[in-house]
């Protein structure tokens, strides 16, 4: 689904080089970043203490962001490219109105022309209030839901159209549950001190907004919107219980939605959303919308209403004039995330415009940033990685032959999208208006939605990308059995065309491995080769497997991020399985390479020190406690620091690289071990 499949991890290429006959032969480095080591640590006790310990004692989080590391530099890269790009087109004379080039130049411009924004005010809004204060009943409540859900504006539920996740050869509309201010369910039922506060601080955010928009009775609102998130909360699923692929298909049709919410009116919602034709949908969480039709209920229209300026309000308060700006930044960024100052407004517009047109400027981003052999490159290496994985599938001693065989079966289908896409995504039917950022918002956000709807009934388009190519991000879609590395990943650390093999497939030759993993995963496992939820397991090896993913699940819940605070072993076990997955397949692909030679020792290291050396320092992160707060509670990876110290005592390799031996903090016996993949 566009807005929620892609997962956040890394990748790139590698391969050695091969040198022309007549050229002079490179020294290959290590690759290696010496300086943010701290060697008064022991790689055997705090492995990614030893590889970024003094980047971690001399870094200091920079005011505008609430986190650092490896990915916020080579973010802040890619996000110069496409300033470069933007400002190039911006400064063309003479655009036509509907051109690629004219939405690209416009949607940068009204984002940074805040002197406009400070003249307008609340006016981008008057016509979306005027709506809401002209509902008259529940029933045109339940249309303005709609409408709101797929514009940005906010609603108790959202729609998404994707391929269907037991039939992967249709696309199918989902239904799911949505409507809180704060980040998850739990921020609502928490008593520790700081979740308390915390309620108490956006009790007044709201109050402040409502002011700042002049409506009535701010105090008393914020008040009652508290209360009535809360009861939406309370129905809510949790983070863990939606990452299960299977109790989140729940199919019905369209005709019997009443039976899981009478009150509300699904026939309006359906023609508003261009659904009214669809036989079924799939809903993700059934008793959310059954709490939620008594909730909807025992809520008085007013009181709805008043949800729904607030939910329009708080959604496009960063779009607005520098007041609402200011103030929605005081909560979200450094109340919740411990972020000192706003980032610079140009770092907000290209990342507003990435988000709304990203194929557009990826077309020049790839001319300019991602070379034809950077492309082979990656192929190659894929092909290496999954020739590595098959190995191993072959060698496992766990699992039976008719699970061998099936696992292969879709290894072998993997579909690898690298770098960019082979067909660009058409923006021709996307209206952008010079001056107008909150009405330019609303209208990239339905063309969104209906861009997929309008692919409702017919064949799937495998060559849709999910992220435009500028991203630093990586994935696995398991509904296309696809894995998707984008042009912006390919930099250093995760690829150093100057440093030897063993660093490169320690960093991005882990991270294929890990998207590659997901496929494998708790919930990837549960999709044939083709997509679709469908058991290819027997029912031995698919105890056996829960058995295995449970001794990791058990590990890393034992990890405290704080004194009050351990990673959530559950809600992160996919990324784990992951992150061991890719660690351990990498690791032979590696070995595979070397063709049975010995790896040459550089910078005094060996090929499988700089191996997970390599793996270690792609991990440096840095973030303010509340950030890290919210990571924990929302995020399924685990915090970096635990993507390094906890996957490796798991990797025999890392014990014999780094003689660690029992009673060092990485040792864990060997019959407590967490072999999956």
């Amino acid at each position: 689904m566009r807005r929620t499949m892609t997962a956040i991890v890394c990748l790139l290429a590698l391969v050695g080089c091969n040198q022309a006959a007549d050229q002079p032969e490179v020294a290959l480095t290590s690759g290696i970043y010496f300086d943010n080591m701290d060697t008064t640590v022991r790689p055997q006790d705090d492995f990614f203490r030893y590889v970024n310990g003094t980047w971690l004692e001399t870094t200091e989080i920079p005011a505008d962001r609430n986190n650092t590391g490896v990915f916020n530099d080579l973010r802040d890269k890619a996000r110069e490219d496409v300033k470069a790009i933007i400002e190039d087109v911006s400064a063309m004379t003479d655009l036509e109105h509907g051109s690629d080039e004219q939405k690209v130049a416009d949607l940068y411009n009204s984002f940074m022309d805040t002197e406009k924004l400070d003249e307008l005010g609340m006016a981008p809004l008057e016509d979306e209030l005027a709506g809401i204060d002209a509902i008259a009943d529940k029933d045109e409540l339940s249309s303005y839901f709609a409408h709101s859900a797929i514009t940005g504006g906010g609603a108790p539920f959202g729609f998404q159209v994707w391929v269907d996740a037991k039939e992967s050869d249709r696309y199918v509309a989902y239904m799911g549950q949505a409507g809180l201010g704060l980040p998850d369910r739990d921020y609502y039922f928490n008593e520790d001190e700081r979740s308390i506060e915390l309620r108490d601080a956006y009790v007044a955010h709201i109050e402040k907004m409502f002011e700042l928009a002049g409506f009535d009775d701010p105090a008393g609102s914020a008040r009652m919107l508290m209360d009535l998130e809360t009861k939406i909360a309370s129905h809510h699923w949790t983070t863990v219980q939606n990452r299960d692929a299977e109790a989140t298909y729940n199919k019905y049709a369209t005709a019997d939605l009443g039976s899981l919410a009478d009150n509300v009116d699904w026939p309006a919602i359906l023609a508003v959303t261009g659904l009214e034709s669809e036989s079924d949908i799939i809903v993700n969480q059934p008793s959310y919308f059954e709490g939620l039709n008594e909730v909807f209920a025992s809520t008085s229209l007013e009181d709805w209403k008043t949800y729904m300026r607030w939910k329009v309000l708080d959604n496009n308060a960063g779009y607005l004039d520098s007041e609402f700006d200011k103030q929605n930044f005081d909560f979200y960024g450094r109340t919740l995330n411990g972020q000192e100052e706003q980032r610079p407004r140009w770092q907000r517009a290209v990342d507003f415009v990435n988000g709304s047109v990203g194929e557009v400027v990826g077309k020049v981003y790839v001319k300019r940033h991602f070379p034809p052999e950077a492309k082979e490159r990656m192929v190659e290496l894929v092909n290496n990685l999954g020739a590595a994985y098959g190995q191993g599938i072959d060698g496992l001693e766990w699992m039976g032959d008719e699970t061998k065989v099936a696992a292969k079966a879709k290894l072998e289908k993997f579909v690898a999208k690298i770098g960019y896409p082979d067909r660009w995504e058409d923006y021709s039917k996307l209206d952008i208006e010079a001056g107008d950022l909150v009405g330019n918002r609303m209208r990239v956000n339905q063309f969104n939605y209906e861009l997929f709807r309008d692919r409702l009934g017919g064949p799937i388009q495998k060559w849709i990308w999910v992220i435009p190519p500028q991203t630093v991000n990586a994935g696995y879609i398991p509904t296309q059995n696809e894995i998707i590395f984008p042009a912006g990943i390919l930099q250093s650390p995760f690829f150093n065309l100057a440093a030897d093999d063993a660093v490169n497939y320690g960093a991005i030759g882990v991270v294929i491995g890990h998207e590659m993993g997901h496929a494998f995963d708790d919930q990837g496992s549960k999709y044939d080769p083709d997509g679709n939820i469908k058991n290819w397991w027997t029912d031995q090896d698919r105890e056996e497997f829960t058995k295995r993913t449970q001794r990791l699940i058990d590990q890393f819940a034992s990890f405290q991020v704080f004194d009050d605070l351990a990673v959530n072993g559950e809600l992160t076990q996919g990324e784990n399985i992951g992150d061991l997955s890719g660690l351990t397949i990498s690791y032979a692909a590696y070995k595979m390479s070397l063709n049975g030679e010995e790896a040459p020792v550089i910078d005094g290291l060996t090929g499988d020190e700089r191996f997970f050396l390599g793996y270690g320092q792609v991990w440096k992160y840095k973030a303010t406690e509340e950030a890290m707060r919210n990571r924990v509670q929302t995020d399924p990876h685990s915090p970096p620091e635990f993507r390094v110290n906890g996957p490796l005592p798991n990797v025999p390799e890392f014990y014999a690289a780094f003689n660690v031996q029992e009673g060092d903090d990485m040792y864990l016996p060997a019959e407590e071990r967490a072999k999956i993949w």
